[in-house]
């Protein structure tokens, strides 16, 4: 295999090339091998076009820290060897992926299928600890917890070998690219705007995912215009390497019925599984307005601001500081948001990992010890390791004194043990 270019992925084809392409995309943690037990059958009819993220499966460790960056890099990819239409499958992140090109780039994407995925993955602060515990342990913890998400109890238990590889799978994972891609986790919500995807989706998801369950794929199928629902019994996370048959089985059916522009006489299988009917939203989901530019058109900070906030701070303490607030400090809530994160925090001149280091040093000399622990959380989020948080606080011991260093020591050890503590 020829070194990949910059800014594309790491890719192979499978079945015959004069076939219409179908695109599998992976899991978070695992390559393009997730996907062999499908090849087989799928390769009967379609040209299979398989691609690892970076860092994963021996790729390049160019990471890409947002879902869309991803996006363009496969399509940079398929650009290079001229497929311009295609059908898409996609686990998990890959389901992001294909999500998030049925909304920029409908025209290429002829069908859908979002396997175990989700419109929005959890919280944004499960998966920026995800990468705290990665840049301070390795990989290992995510590697020893996988097959608990990924697999049921009992495919664990009676496939020992296939619950190894998949260990293996994460082990051999850049760590770097690993983080990056929990950060793009974090970021991505499109549940207002599900109801713009317009191609035909199959929504297809283990019965006993833990991960991205049957609750996610129902909002999923209640927000995709054109969507169906396929539940799997007997399978958790990774659909695909639990219950094989029953995986490809729905994606023959869904691609050879739903993808009208590029298919003629694609034979189903003997035993067609049943797809729900299209189901209704039950609510409208609509985007929200942006807001009004004030006088002179300089955009308001406010919303930029609340999402840097939360994306530094975390949900939980923002929350925390906006519910307590009322008459009287609301005011002040609104100030921090608009001025201290919309203003300055954003401001391009330094990264989010300097801005870090210049605040713990700040809050040490001025005395300001209750905001430390969450600007201790915040700098691990930002990309800080505990042992650089504890040169800045070495430092601090020097210019702002013995005292102040010592109960700083003591609020960040707290905060770091309890934030990189890998799940048991």
């Amino acid at each position: 295999m020829s070194e990949t270019p910059p800014n594309t992925l790491q890719y192979r084809f499978d079945g015959p090339e004069d076939a219409p392409v179908l695109i599998l995309g992976p899991s978070l943690g695992t390559t393009w091998h997730m996907w062999d037990r499908q090849i087989p059958e799928l390769t009967r009819h379609w040209r299979v076009f398989r691609y690892d993220l970076p860092g994963h499966g021996g790729a390049p460790a160019r990471p890409a820290a947002a879902v869309a960056e991803l996006g363009d890099r496969l399509l940079a990819t398929l650009d290079e060897v001229g497929v311009q239409r295609f059908g898409y499958v996609g686990c998990s992140i890959g389901g992001a992926i294909g999500a998030d090109l049925a909304l920029r780039h409908p025209q290429r994407v002829a069908a859908l299928a979002l396997v175990a995925s989700s419109a929005r993955f959890g919280s944004a602060d499960e998966f920026r600890q995800r990468g705290v515990i990665v840049r301070t342990h390795g990989l290992e913890p995510m590697a020893r917890t996988a097959p608990e998400r990924w697999f049921t109890p009992a495919f664990a238990a009676a496939q020992p070998a296939i619950v190894e590889w998949a260990v293996q799978m994460v082990r051999t994972t850049d760590p770097g690219c690993y983080i990056a891609a929990c950060e793009a986790l974090a970021a991505f919500d499109i549940r207002a705007e599900l109801n713009r995807i317009p191609v035909p989706t199959l929504v297809l998801v283990g019965a006993e995912d833990q991960v991205t369950g049957p609750g996610d794929a129902r909002t999923l199928v209640a927000g995709i215009p054109d969507a169906r629902l396929a539940l799997v019994p007997g399978a958790s996370h990774l659909a695909p390497v639990e219950q094989p048959g029953a995986v490809t089985d729905l994606l023959l059916t869904h691609f050879s019925t739903a993808w009208q522009d590029t298919q003629t006489g694609v034979p189903l299988p003997d035993s067609v599984p049943r797809l729900t009917s299209p189901v209704q939203p039950v609510a409208e989901i609509a985007a929200a307005p942006a807001p009004d530019a004030p006088p002179g058109g300089r955009p308001d900070p406010y919303e930029p601001g609340m999402r840097l906030r939360r994306e530094v701070l975390g949900d939980d303490r923002v929350d925390e500081a906006l519910a307590g607030a009322d008459d009287f400090t609301a005011d002040f809530q609104e100030l921090v948001t608009r001025y201290a994160w919309g203003e300055v925090w954003s401001r391009d001149g330094l990264d989010r990992r300097t801005r870090s280091t210049v605040t713990l040093t700040a809050l040490v000399a001025s005395g300001r010890l209750e905001s430390l622990a969450a600007h201790t959380r915040a700098a691990l989020r930002s990309g800080l390791t505990p042992a650089e948080i504890r040169e800045v606080l070495m430092q601090t011991a020097v210019y702002c004194g013995i005292p102040a260093a010592s109960a700083a020591f003591t609020i960040a050890q707290s905060v770091i043990r309890a934030e990189t503590t890998p799940p048991a």
